[in-house]
């Protein structure tokens, strides 16, 4: 197999001093919210739940203002709550609280999914915008007494999503990176649909945080290193815990002759270690991910987390059987493939000219 592997200790290596002190500040404060949470879990009297409810409030809030300290300083990174105003803060709030959840059903974490990545396009495209519009006419039902239209203004930010290529780290980030694309061919005054990279990238799960491992699968990914030079390539993962997979792929292309104008990492949720370690390693990229996490675990698993959004977008997968590509679009039915139709058939022909 045509593979290329990298290791955790690599990436620790782009870690700074003052990246490394905070770390460690958040392993101590998150080791102080787990004392809490076993006391929790194991039930008691109300009076001293509560107590416990109140030190995990007042960790977490600490941990918060140290995350945005962080954030002040690194520029490339940004976090929806510390870029937006306060407003839309409970939206944010609200939208991760339900991707946590337990109880959430498969449909739900959808849903929800679709809600985060339209904030994050907007925090990344629409924030800042200038005085120049485009205008949407569109054809409406009514024809009485004559065919009707309405006009729409809508920001122009052409330039900035013109020159974009969806860059698919398979499995969770596939309908992710599908809900993106969308975004920006609605958000195009001509229908901009994305070409899509796909990547068959995967992590060493037998391996513990310390010596983990990242492995590119070249036979089995779906990609042209000429499509993507020069051009402003999107990556969205639910989930960035160690940023070793975007840092495996984009370092490879680099070493390939890829030039790519920008990087843009979109997460859900990302641990504060994965993400200092994406903008020490990368340079000309932006991280924007709508929540931000304190810590990993031994096993590289973000705490407190949301489990694996992979299996909770799309099914689990049998270890006999692993569903392609094509399969996985397949299984996403009706409703997913008439609403992101366009994708789909970029995605299909990508996949198919290889094969």
């Amino acid at each position: 197999m045509n593979k290329v592997v990298l290791k955790a200790e690599s990436l620790d290596g782009y870690l700074t001093e003052t990246d490394h002190a905070y770390l460690q500040r958040m392993d101590v404060l998150y080791e102080k919210a787990m004392n809490s949470f076993k006391v929790i879990a194991g039930g008691g009297f109300s009076s001293t739940l509560a107590n416990e409810e109140k030190k995990i409030i007042d960790v977490f809030t600490e941990m918060g203002h140290i995350m945005k300290d962080i954030c002040r300083d690194v520029p490339s990174l940004k976090v929806y709550s510390f870029e937006t105003e306060r407003p839309s803060h409970a939206e944010a709030s609200r939208v991760i609280a339900k991707l946590r959840d337990i109880h959430t059903s498969h449909h739900e974490f959808i849903y929800y999914s679709q809600r985060a990545y339209e904030m994050l396009f907007r925090l990344a495209y629409t924030s800042e915008l200038s005085d120049k519009k485009n205008y949407l006419i569109v054809k409406t039902p009514v024809t009485q007494p004559v065919q009707n239209y309405s006009v729409h203004k809508i920001p122009d930010i052409d330039y900035k999503i013109d020159n974009a290529v969806m860059c698919v780290m398979l499995r969770g980030a596939l309908l992710p990176s599908m809900i993106m694309s969308k975004e920006i061919e609605e958000y195009s005054s001509h229908g901009y649909v994305t070409p899509f990279a796909l990547f068959k990238i995967k992590r060493d799960d037998l391996k513990k945080e310390s010596n983990m491992e990242y492995i590119l699968d070249l036979e089995n990914s779906f990609f042209n290193m000429e499509d993507l030079d020069g051009r402003d390539l999107i990556f969205a993962d639910p989930m960035n815990a160690t940023g070793g997979s975007l840092v495996t792929v984009v370092k490879y292309l680099l070493e390939n002759g890829v030039k790519p104008r920008s990087i843009k990492f979109f997460n859900v949720i990302a641990a504060l270690k994965g993400v200092l370690r994406v903008v020490r390693a990368l340079e000309n990229c932006t991280v924007y991910t709508l929540w931000m996490d304190p810590v990993l675990n031994s096993a590289a698993y973000i705490m407190p987390g949301l489990g694996d959004a992979g299996d909770r977008i799309n099914g689990r997968d049998t270890e006999d059987s692993p569903r392609n590509i094509i399969q996985l679009i397949a299984d996403y039915g009706a409703d997913i493939a008439g609403l992101y139709r366009s994708q789909l058939r970029k995605i299909e022909q990508t996949v198919l000219r290889k094969a």
